[in-house]
């Protein structure tokens, strides 16, 4: 498994200590020093629509300006601000038997990895 995030974002810290403390092996991609895996996010873009993927309630969305925010209007636009700043991309995120997962919730975890 392969899990997509920063590594200094709270919500990553939980989701790899949670996997860690369950002894589930993950392969951990780091936005900021491995860029952005284009093509499997336009995937999920186009499976799940970007407005899931963009993080519009995060720190990095509220800092664009009113003009930048208004241009994130499709998927090109939402993938380039994602190439751009990695930090608007929803986070942590992975696929799991063909299941995009964002975020971290330890009750869905359980439920989807463990199937408890």
């Amino acid at each position: 498994m392969k899990l997509y995030g920063i590594p200094n974002c709270d919500t990553v810290k939980k989701a790899r200590a949670w996997l860690t403390s369950h002894a589930i092996e993950y392969e951990f991609h780091d936005y900021k020093k491995q860029g952005v895996d284009t093509a499997l996010l336009r995937k999920w873009m186009e499976e799940y629509g970007w407005e899931l993927i963009i993080n519009r309630q995060g720190q990095t969305w509220r800092k664009l300006s009113d003009v930048e925010k208004a241009a994130v209007n499709n998927i090109d636009s939402a993938l380039q601000l994602a190439i751009d700043k990695p930090s608007v991309i929803k986070r942590p995120a992975f696929e799991f038997r063909r299941k995009l997962m964002l975020g971290f919730d330890s009750s869905q975890y359980e439920k989807t990895l463990l199937g408890k």
